[in-house]
């Protein structure tokens, strides 16, 4: 089978051909048709420090997938040969103290698909049972294939009551966009999304959030005056990773708000903690999905319209990796799928 591949530190990948996995009693082998390019494969793509600390050489990277079933386990019950899925890209131990209380998106030896073990971006790949999702076969696959970052856009988005709340968004990268359209969704009031780049935020204008904002260009308090807001935003949502996000937030939230952290800074942030203190602020951390309540969420929302293909902005073969790669690197675009079928 071809699959891309690091198969030694440093930058780049290699489109290799390796012999195709096969399942064990308890696993479910998937043909990939369908992978989305992650913030994390392009980690591993350019060797940065944390993937020179993380990966272990060789491997297959890519955790974002749809495809179809092709063998399954002697042990294997509830998935069946042809059914349409997708893979949680966590896989969990099952005997920490959070996996038996059923916390299992907080167990401490979480194993990740395309991190540490070999992901999706390959014709084949072999999961757990336990990690495959079966999608309604009217779910396109392209949207199949992104139900990892919609996941995280939903584990997001559902952690305070969002019900004629005020939002401010910073990031509007694909789960900023993704976590924009959940808040519209479930009846926000106001989404504000703020970037730095015009392609991206013309891409939030372009499906439904109040205001699209380029800080390097416009005061939020020129906005929240715009909208009559005279309380500052009751939720927020941090999915840009930039250390000057979380203090721009503090700076626009009003007391008691609460705050979910998505973005992973790439440096340090100096917060003012008495204003967190005194004004009563909620920060939440978020990482992954809930498993499983999240996936159903969110294909319970897609069911009944919920319509993220905007998101989508480029799909290419397989073959031509490296140009999504390059797209994908670039902070002008939505997601990039790449086609193996």
């Amino acid at each position: 089978m071809k699959a891309l591949r690091k198969i030694e530190p440093g930058a780049g990948f290699t489109l290799v051909d390796l012999p195709e996995p096969s399942p064990t009693s308890r696993e479910v082998k998937i043909r990939v048709l369908r992978t989305g390019i992650c913030g994390t494969d392009l980690h591993i793509k350019s060797w940065d420090e944390w993937a020179s600390k993380t990966i272990k050489v060789p491997i297959t990277p890519g955790h974002e997938f749809s495809g179809v079933v092709v063998e399954i386990g002697s042990e294997v019950t509830s998935v069946k040969i042809g059914d349409i899925a997708s893979g949680e890209g966590h896989i969990v131990c099952g005997l920490c103290r959070n996996c038996r209380a059923g916390r299992r998106h907080l167990c401490m030896n979480t194993v990740s698909v395309g991190v540490n073990r070999d992901g999706a971006f390959a014709e084949f790949i072999c999961l757990p049972e336990t990690n495959i999702w079966k999608h309604d076969p009217e779910i396109d696959l392209d949207l199949a294939a992104i139900f990892d970052p919609l996941g995280n856009a939903v584990h997001v988005a559902l952690s305070f009551p969002l019900v004629g709340e005020d939002v401010l968004i910073t990031g509007a990268g694909p789960i900023g966009l993704m976590s924009a359209q959940i808040a519209r969704f479930v009846g926000a009031r106001y989404v504000v999304i703020t970037d730095i780049s015009e392609e991206r935020l013309e891409l939030a204008r372009s499906i439904g959030v109040d205001v699209a904002v380029n800080v390097l260009h416009t005061d939020l308090r020129e906005v929240m005056t715009q909208l009559g807001m005279t309380e500052g935003f009751d939720v927020a949502f941090e999915m840009s990773g930039s250390a000057a996000a979380l203090p721009q937030i503090l700076e626009h939230v009003g007391h008691g708000a609460r705050v979910a952290l998505l973005g992973l800074p790439s440096k340090p942030i100096q917060i003012d903690w008495a204003k967190v203190i005194t004004n009563m602020v909620t920060i939440k951390g978020i990482y992954g999905r809930e498993m499983f309540e999240t996936w159903y969420a969110m294909t319970a929302m897609i069911k009944k319209g919920l319509d993220i293909s905007p998101i989508v902005t480029h799909k290419l073969p397989f073959t031509q990796w490296e140009e999504g790669f390059d797209i994908a690197a670039h902070a002008n675009a939505g997601k990039v799928v790449l086609d193996w079928s």
